[in-house]
């Protein structure tokens, strides 16, 4: 993903970034069995992107307008504790979470996919369309992935932020060097 100076300016800023769930963790399917249990595809990259977000001390939050079991088993999986889901209005649960966290729209990214999440990503400093976003989406982004929803573009803004941050590098780093002692015991 390619940004301008301003965005990069931009991503600086952040401390906290929201994402959508479907479309942007999933890529929007929703699978039904019959014994009527609902199923949802998550990429292992996205939640790769968790852990460096947390080692660089980068917060995370979901806001989705769905309300899925597996989706509160993912985010619990991964240690996220700002869930909101049946949000249809998406605002809502957005303040919520920046009074939480005492934080200025400026110091807040988001990513989305459709026209639920227009109303969040006009309010943040950094809005984030994926590849396979609706064109709208993609018209108010300040940026877009390459990778498309479910596919790697969570973890692509992830590391766009801390990239942009100057502190990407130092992430990884510190991953691998406690993955090393961790494989030494």
């Amino acid at each position: 993903m390619k940004m301008d100076p301003k965005t990069i300016q931009r991503a600086q800023r952040i401390k906290l970034l929201i994402s959508d769930v479907d479309g942007v963790l999933t890529d929007g399917s929703v699978y039904i069995g019959n014994d009527g249990i609902e199923y949802k595809q998550f990429n292992v990259l996205d939640g790769a992107a968790v852990a460096f977000a947390r080692e660089s001390g980068l917060k995370l939050a979901v806001i989705s307008g769905r309300y899925s079991p597996a989706t509160t088993s993912r985010m619990k999986e991964l240690g996220i504790n700002d869930c909101y889901q049946g949000e249809l209005q998406k605002l809502r649960a957005y303040n919520k979470i920046i009074h939480k966290y005492n934080l200025d729209h400026d110091e807040v990214g988001y990513i989305g996919d459709d026209l639920i999440d227009a109303s969040v990503m006009e309010k943040v400093g950094l809005s984030i369309g994926v590849g396979n976003a609706h064109p709208y989406i993609k018209e108010i982004a300040h940026v877009s992935t390459i990778k498309l929803g479910g596919e790697g573009a969570f973890r692509e803004a992830v590391e766009m932020i801390l990239k942009a941050k100057g502190i990407y590098e130092e992430t990884i780093e510190n991953i691998q060097e406690r993955l090393e002692s961790f494989n030494e015991k």
